[in-house]
């Protein structure tokens, strides 16, 4: 045999055998790991109400199912960075508000208004028991236009309940300031303090046993 053919021979099995491997992976290739599942996410909200000291609206909110976290704070005024000290001086502006973390698969933000209107009385303006001044208002500050049209609606709604006109202020939430660290979670960590028994515990107790009804 010619070394021409001899060549040729060569190249022709050459390209066999490899016709030949590029088939068997074809069809059967090299088995691959599973993906991973992906993660599955949990899309929250936020609210933010304020309804007199914001210790005893943070205790009963805590309770709600569908609640992922509550945060005291201060929100409406104009005083940049304020301080409890300030707040309580009643010229700042600003109320005691919670800010709400909620799962609306299992609370929607229209049965946290129906909360809102039993834990306080939204009838006294600028008042709750005891305490006194502007930053004790009821008010329900909106994040978007929904809320804002629930909350007016929600207000509507709740008036046949209460003797007085609902004096609860419903604006645009500007900003929110976290209030300082002792008093998030305050009646949880101090239950044997005096106004936690009561004045906080009772509005506890009735949230509890509605919540049974």
């Amino acid at each position: 045999m010619s070394l021409k053919a001899s060549i040729a021979r060569f190249v022709i099995t050459t390209a066999l055998l490899l016709t030949f491997s590029m088939t068997m992976n074809a069809e059967d290739p090299a088995p691959k790991s599973p993906a991973p599942a992906p993660t599955p996410t949990v899309k929250t909200e936020l609210a933010t109400f304020g309804g007199g000291c914001f210790w005893c609206t943070e205790a009963v909110f805590e309770l709600v199912e569908g609640v992922k976290a509550v945060v005291s704070g201060y929100s409406g005024g104009t005083t940049p960075n304020p301080t409890y000290e300030a707040i309580c001086t009643g010229t700042t502006g600003h109320a005691e508000v919670i800010q709400i973390e909620f799962d609306p698969a299992k609370v929607s933000f229209e049965q946290l208004l129906d909360t809102f209107w039993k834990v306080h009385d939204p009838t006294t303006l600028n008042r709750q028991g005891a305490d006194e001044g502007t930053q004790y208002r009821s008010v329900i500050f909106w994040h978007n236009e929904a809320q804002k049209i629930a909350a007016e609606k929600s207000k509507a709604s709740a008036q046949p309940k209460f003797r007085s006109p609902i004096v609860t202020e419903i604006s645009p939430l500007s900003k929110f300031h976290t209030a300082e660290a002792y008093h998030q979670d305050y009646f949880r960590r101090n239950p044997e303090k005096g106004y936690c028994r009561v004045v906080i515990a009772p509005k506890v107790n009735k949230y509890l046993i509605e919540k049974r009804k």
